[in-house]
């Protein structure tokens, strides 16, 4: 069974999808149990089997019954993508405190308390793999002190992960997303006041392939590395951005 979180849309919505097609139960995590419908409805139309569940993942409590209730429902979680995630953009000098703790609380403090509570059914079974979602904006972006520092943030914990969880068959590996089409860039776009469309037009000249990325070319690399074919690949951070990175 597959747990991914913030997959009521986007990425993880994409992601959900793809991992059901690849055979597992998928447990479906997003703020509100309600967003994850579509998510769960379009699974189990495939003939799949999907739960939607509600969960603040920075909150402990809450990280722990959802696990627990999935783990009942679904059978033990042995693939985990940490994918929930929010933006608080502002330069330095405006970013408020309250912003820079929720970025980091939702990202990194999310992925923690999820990969904790998901650690003992991985090691138990001797096989499982964690999926972090980083970020090219871990190599430094402007106006995402918080954002950038907590998808760098999630590679050394990553590796650290790695590490500790290698000698029980569970694969920790991070995932660093370029320009990806999803609500969160459409917002940024409305942000600095021009159009999503002109936006991605940007992007695309300055990608070697020369497109932006969608949500299912992330699904497609979070399939590999929780396929049994990537058990040699550990503690690694792939861009999966269209070219070379800085």
């Amino acid at each position: 069974m597959a747990i991914v979180t913030g997959a009521a849309r986007g990425i993880g919505a994409a992601t959900a999808k793809r991992l059901a097609a690849d055979g597992f139960a998928v447990g479906v995590l997003d703020l509100d149990a309600g967003t994850t419908k579509d998510t769960v409805t379009a699974i189990e139309s495939a003939g799949g089997s999907a739960l939607g569940v509600g969960v603040d993942v920075a909150d402990a409590a809450a990280v722990k019954a959802a696990v627990e209730q999935v783990a009942a429902e679904l059978g033990p979680p042995l693939v985990l993508v940490n994918n929930a995630g929010i933006t608080r953009d502002n330069l330095l000098f405006k970013m408020t405190d309250e912003d820079w703790d929720a970025v980091l609380a939702v990202h990194l403090r999310g992925s923690f308390l999820m990969s904790r509570a998901v650690q003992g059914y991985m090691t138990q079974a001797t096989w499982g793999r964690i999926v972090n979602l980083s970020s090219t904006s871990a190599l430094g972006n402007r106006g995402q002190a918080n954002y950038a520092t907590a998808k760098a943030g999630l590679q050394g914990f990553t590796k650290t992960l790695a590490i500790e969880l290698g000698k029980f068959g569970v694969t920790v590996n991070a995932i660093a997303p370029g320009f990806i089409v999803t609500d969160m860039t459409a917002a940024t776009a409305a942000r600095m006041g021009i159009s999503f469309e002109d936006m991605q037009a940007q992007a695309a000249a300055a990608i070697p392939v020369n497109r932006v990325g969608q949500p299912e070319d992330i699904a497609h690399a979070v399939s590999y590395l929780a396929s049994d074919g990537a058990g040699f690949v550990s503690g690694q951070v792939l861009y999966v951005a269209g070219g070379p990175t800085v």
